[in-house]
């Protein structure tokens, strides 16, 4: 629970690719502890790929397990005295959604008949955030400091090497770069516009409470306020 402390706001994962009901309570009622904003992080059923490969399930199942997901962590939410303000979809669901403007326009579309006051966080002039937008969501748009991209302004896939950020050191420079410029350099060197309302550190990456911890000092010395994009 310890990243809780120097977030703002937490993805939480709805006992598919990661959790179980009982740690979705208990990460809930952490949340909520420390005024940080929940959202609803759904993923493919893919516990032992942890969500971050393709598994070749048909789009309206996968559609009927991401409404199952987000509607479970809403429940547990209601349940607690919390409030869940936002839905961010994990690994290869995203990724795809971010390329796929027909799955994310399904996965909008899902959204906004759960409640069509959750946002949408998405990969900054991605499929999912046009696509999002067109639903009639509030969309909040995302960059990734633990993360390389490509110069097409894509993740960089996590097989190759570089691909994940460890240094706090370099990604606490990339949060300030990407918050007072609007842009970042892709793996190849070249410039690539991000529009950043929130600031991705994955939780499983190596050293991520010492990133967070380091890009928020970052921040906070370039004049930056730390508060949740949707509450």
């Amino acid at each position: 629970m310890a990243m809780l402390d120097v977030v703002s706001s937490a993805s939480i994962a709805c006992g598919i690719h990661a959790g179980t009901p009982s740690v979705m309570e208990m990460t809930v009622n952490a949340a909520v502890e420390r005024g940080v904003s929940i959202g609803a992080h759904p993923s493919y059923p893919d516990r032992e790929g942890f969500g971050r490969r393709e598994t070749g399930m048909p789009v309206e199942q996968i559609m009927e397990s991401v409404h199952d997901q987000i509607v479970s962590l809403e429940r547990t939410c209601a349940m607690n005295g919390a409030h869940l303000a936002y839905v961010k979809p994990h690994g290869a669901l995203y990724n795809r959604a971010s390329r796929d403007a027909e799955l994310a326009a399904k996965l909008a579309g899902v959204v906004f008949r759960i409640n069509p006051k959750l946002a949408m966080l998405a990969l900054s002039g991605s499929a999912l955030e046009q696509e999002s937008r067109a639903a009639g969501l509030h969309v909040a748009c995302e960059a990734f400091i633990d993360r390389a991209y490509m110069s097409d302004g894509t993740l960089m896939p996590r097989d190759r090497s570089g691909s994940v950020i460890n240094d706090a050191s370099i990604a606490g420079g990339r949060a300030v770069e990407m918050a007072k410029y609007g842009k970042i350099r892709s793996f190849e060197g070249k410039p690539v516009s991000v529009t950043a309302d929130s600031l991705c550190v994955h939780g499983d990456s190596r050293n991520a409470i010492q990133i967070v911890t380091t890009a928020r000092r970052r921040l906070e010395e370039a004049g930056f306020t730390i508060a949740p994009f949707a509450v």
